[in-house]
């Protein structure tokens, strides 16, 4: 825990019981004005050379906790800790200290802040959630509040991954943190790293560990590889990567041990993809959530601008090309009859099966061909990079360079008959946590698309779903690859290949491009159905191997 965090205990404002916060409000009050008290007597006391590291420490620790504060005034579900935490800023603001300000414009940069719900303007179900999850983390994080366009998904989420990082199972709790870590790190998502890099320290993490993957264990180390296959050519992974984790003698993995630790790293690849997707901001109290500079005249300065934080990027981005409305209107209008037309079709008639095997090889090589003309390589920051080996390493279309690829077959090995039982065997409840959220991603609907009411929009999900499987060379036999052409545009097929295989080149334009009159709720949900689908498709993969190592 940064110096300054570590004298004040936050715990007790994670409790339900509003003394047992009152009292934690009262010493975090006292703590922080004794701090002030002591920095203001500093500025007005002449400087000894010796003095000015120790103040700037000083100013340091403050500062961190300031920000904490300043992110439950916003942030905090419950409504005496918003306001006094906003009190105690208050305070310090009149005893000559500056306080910080929040960043950018709300939890995503790619969706307006007021079409979010506001913490404090929730309903009893919704602070129940928001409850659990604060006791849970001792905050409410930006993912959190984008999910909150889909509760049933979000309970279901929340609940999965609280069991995976503190419920009972086979990893000990740092090393759950760590290998979080180490699964965002490949993707470059400092915001998850940000986030995890604080838990494992509060968890007891051995500090050494975050100088890089070389100062972790040995046992982690070894990770290294099937992280990074996993997370960009999960195709690749075999019974020999399994074998070499189960037997590596003192360093060796338990199955029970290396099937919560894939669990692990294909929800935070999922979940780095999810925070591209939908702009995720940073932390209100970490880097990039806050600035201690006062606003300028025109309402934003100079940091904000290389933060990306600044309303004059908002109107240049959502033109979109100068796409009209009425456009994008007559868009949802073809597809809602291309809908129509593809349902007659199944109805007249059914594609033998060499003509569906034709349409998914073709299909799975149009893939390859698709891409943004925004696609340059993104290099990781070392702050990030640090965490994993073999920085080159990315996604890589199959059958490029003539290297070709078997078809990974449903029939053959699927998660309902397969995966989930292996799952669940070797760390109880998790496979039926993980299949809850499965099927409330896939068949979520609220029977509208855009403008239009009670529409069955099932036909969609499925080429979505189907289309990510797809990309990752996964075959279903009963169902007709023509069908994703006809409902997948081009600019939707870029993002959602982007988001999946190279989320860190997500970009607002990206964002905008596609589904230009859907809603942002409509949008959020797409990126549930990408991150589902691509841990689904991980996972296939990784069992597949400890099955067949098992066997």
């Amino acid at each position: 825990m940064a110096e300054g965090e570590n004298e004040v205990r936050w715990d007790g404002l994670c409790s339900r019981d509003s003394t047992t916060r009152e009292t934690a409000l009262e010493n975090i009050k006292q703590t922080i004005l004794r701090k002030t008290e002591y920095l203001r007597s500093v500025k007005e006391t002449p400087l000894r050379p010796s003095d000015g590291l120790s103040n700037a420490v000083s100013l340091d620790g403050l500062n961190k906790l300031l920000a904490h504060l300043l992110m439950l005034s916003k942030r905090c579900p419950f409504k005496d800790v918003r306001e006094k935490t906003e009190f105690i800023l208050k305070s310090v603001q009149e005893l000559g200290i500056r306080i910080p300000r929040p960043l950018g414009h709300g939890p995503s940069r790619f969706i307006p802040e007021k079409e979010i719900l506001q913490v404090g303007s929730e309903d009893a179900q919704m602070h129940t959630l928001f409850a659990d999850s604060f006791a849970a983390l001792g905050r409410l994080d930006n993912i959190t509040l984008v999910m909150v366009f889909h509760p049933q998904y979000l309970e279901s989420f929340l609940k999965t991954q609280h069991y995976l990082l503190q419920m009972d199972g086979p990893l000990p709790l740092h090393y759950r943190h760590y290998i979080g870590i180490m699964a965002a790190a490949r993707h470059q998502c400092s915001y998850l790293v940000n986030l995890h890099v604080n838990d494992f320290l509060h968890v007891g993490g051995d500090p050494k560990w975050l100088n890089g993957l070389e100062n972790a264990p040995q046992k982690l180390q070894n990770l290294g590889e099937l992280n990074k296959v996993l997370a960009h050519r999960p195709w690749l992974i075999t019974k020999e990567h399994i074998e070499g984790l189960l037997k590596a003698e003192e360093h060796s993995w338990s199955l029970a041990e290396l099937v919560h630790a894939v669990v692990l790293l294909t929800h935070y690849h999922s979940l780095a993809s999810f925070t591209f997707g939908c702009g995720i901001s940073p932390e209100i109290h970490c880097d990039g959530g806050h600035t201690f500079r006062p606003p300028s005249v025109s309402n934003y300065c100079i940091c904000d601008i290389t933060n990306g934080n600044h309303s004059v990027d908002e109107m240049q981005v959502n033109s979109a090309g100068n796409v009209s409305v009425s456009d994008s209107f007559f868009e949802v209008e073809a597809l809602m009859e291309k809908m129509r037309q593809l349902q007659e079709c199944r109805d007249e008639e059914e594609a033998s099966q060499e003509e569906m095997a034709s349409r998914f090889e073709i299909e799975k090589r149009e893939s390859m061909f698709v891409f943004s003309s925004d696609d340059e390589e993104v290099t990781p920051a070392r702050d990030v990079s640090r965490h994993f080996e073999d920085t080159s390493y990315g996604y890589k279309d199959f059958s490029r360079h003539g290297m070709h690829v078997p078809t990974f077959r449903v029939q053959d090995y699927c998660w309902e008959d397969h995966g989930y039982s292996l799952v669940n065997r070797l760390y109880p409840d998790v496979g039926q946590l993980i299949d809850e959220k499965f099927h409330i991603a896939y068949n979520l609907t609220y029977n509208t698309m855009a403008m239009h009411k009670d529409v069955d929009t099932s036909m969609l999900r499925r080429a979505i779903w189907n289309y990510i499987h797809c990309m990752f060379g996964i075959r279903y036999d009963d169902y007709d690859y023509g069908e994703i052409n006809q409902l997948l545009d081009r600019s939707f097929k870029v993002y959602i290949k982007t988001v999946v295989c190279t989320p860190e080149k997500v970009t607002k334009r990206m964002y905008d491009s596609f589904w230009r009159q859907f809603k942002h709720s409509e949008k959020v949900h797409v990126n549930l159905l990408l991150i589902e689908a691509r841990m689904q498709a991980e996972l296939l993969y990784a069992l597949r191997a400890i099955t067949r190592y098992m066997t």
